[in-house]
């Protein structure tokens, strides 16, 4: 344990991205740094978000079926990158959007859509119906109807920006927290080999209440989970997680699942990648940048992968 870095321990709070943003760094030096990060990360809200009117990705949207809108090289990544993952079709979809507002599950008015609304909006998130060119860094969405958000991707992405402005500037030890996804920087002051212990929600309990304890060195931690946003209607439960193949929720007997990877935004895909699949993929461990996983099932049966 380095016990003058734990004294030296510096956090601050700020709510950004829909959820609670807590940046803490180990090191006086360091304190200055947090603020000029939570800066960063109001910026990049600023260009992504879809939950007001303007920015970057609702310029885009509003284009739909118009043309293409030319937006900024790290948006232009983020929607590059997103679009690639959506094409795989494992379920990651950053066009999910018209059903995700069709159902409106954990939002006012969440009902059961008719199975024919549900089949319209299906024609509106084809990921192959965008077009992107790189030269230009534009976007065009060629449905009218259709909306690019990046939600599910963007906190990884900017997770991974917030450490690289921190190693850039030398820090040795920190925590980006954006609502549980995590990151580790640096090495652990409080443990004499350095690495982290980081905590996997019992998906039962309140948030905080930890089901397993991993221990990393420097790393992401992302979880998928179904267990916070439901609707329950006529004695079903329908969780918000829409399966973008059928467009009703996703029928799994899976609660969480959470992945240890190298970078934050491979922690987004990767997280979902595991969840849509219901159970651990044969060589997930052999690919570049995954860690470990944790499955927690509904009736709580953990399976541990690479731990």
């Amino acid at each position: 344990m380095n016990e003058q870095l734990v004294s030296q321990v510096h956090s601050l709070t700020h709510h950004a991205l829909g959820t609670r943003i807590v940046l803490t760094v180990f090191g006086d030096q360091f304190r200055d740094l947090l603020q000029p990060s939570m800066d960063l990360i109001d910026g990049f809200e600023d260009r992504l978000t879809v939950n007001r009117d303007q920015s970057e990705v609702m310029d885009v949207n509003h284009a739909a079926g118009q043309g293409a809108r030319v937006v900024s090289p790290s948006t232009y990544e983020l929607i590059k990158m997103a679009v690639h993952y959506s094409r795989e079709n494992f379920g990651f979809n950053a066009l999910i959007g018209p059903l995700v507002k069709l159902w409106k599950i954990g939002f006012q008015g969440a009902n059961v859509p008719a199975d024919r609304d549900i089949q319209d909006r299906l024609q509106l998130i084809d990921p192959f119906q965008v077009e992107l060119d790189d030269t230009r860094r534009a976007a065009y969405l060629k449905q009218t109807g259709m909306e690019l958000d990046l939600g599910g991707i963007a906190k990884g992405y900017i997770a991974d920006q917030v450490r690289a402005f921190w190693e850039a500037h030398g820090v040795s030890a920190g925590i980006i927290n954006l609502g549980g996804n995590l990151v580790m920087v640096g090495s652990s002051p409080r443990r004499a080999d350095g690495q982290w212990n980081i905590g996997v929600q019992d998906p039962q309990l309140h948030r905080g209440e930890n089901m397993e304890i991993v221990r990393q060195p420097a790393c992401s931690a992302v979880t998928s989970g179904i267990y916070e946003r439901f609707l329950v209607k006529n004695g079903h439960r329908y969780h918000h997680l829409i399966d973008p193949r059928t467009g009703y929720p996703l029928k799994t007997d899976l609660s969480s699942v959470t992945v240890f990877t190298d970078r934050s935004v491979l922690g987004e895909i990767e997280a979902k990648r595991l969840f849509f699949n219901g159970r651990p993929i044969p060589g997930w461990l052999d690919r570049p940048g995954n860690r470990a996983a944790v499955f927690i099932q509904n009736n709580e049966h953990v399976e541990n992968v690479g731990i």
